[in-house]
């Protein structure tokens, strides 16, 4: 008995940090690799991201970790819900919310999505390409904070 004593005296802690470890992991941070050049400069290839899984509203502009097709991608929100976007499948040209002459698409953002873009262009398969150019709301799982 003064053997488990002394084992649950000397374990409590390390326990206890590995728990608030998992926690924080599971339902705070998120961490991520980003082993693409799709959203060069900001995020370069082969970066380690960070990521806040409790991140409220989210914005044009942000930076975000979502799942598509069971992978994790990161995009930047080109736009929200009640935008409009156009789009030119030839030179694969997007403008949100000011009409583009050549768009060969015109798309409308529903409510609880968001249309997603990587910075760099050229090599991003992004909401361009996909069949189903909206990523639901409840897809994104964490907003990035940091990168490097």
């Amino acid at each position: 008995m003064q053997v488990i004593k002394r084992l649950v005296k000397f374990l409590w802690f390390p326990l206890l940090c590995c728990l608030i470890v998992f926690l924080l992991l599971r339902f705070v941070i998120f961490l991520g690799y980003v082993p693409s050049e799709s959203m060069e400069p900001a995020i370069p290839a082969d970066s380690f991201i960070v990521g806040n899984r409790l991140y409220g509203e989210l914005y044009r502009g942000d930076v975000v970790i979502f799942e598509k097709e069971g992978r994790c991608l990161v995009k930047r929100i080109a736009a929200v819900p009640g935008d409009t976007v156009y789009i030119n499948d030839r030179d694969r040209s997007v403008s949100v919310n000011t009409e583009l002459r050549e768009a060969t698409r015109v798309i409308i953002v529903p409510e609880n999505s968001y249309v997603m873009l990587g910075d760099n262009t050229d090599v991003s398969v992004d909401s361009r390409y996909w069949e189903n150019p909206f990523i639901s709301n409840d897809c994104i799982r964490a907003r990035v904070v940091w990168s490097g």
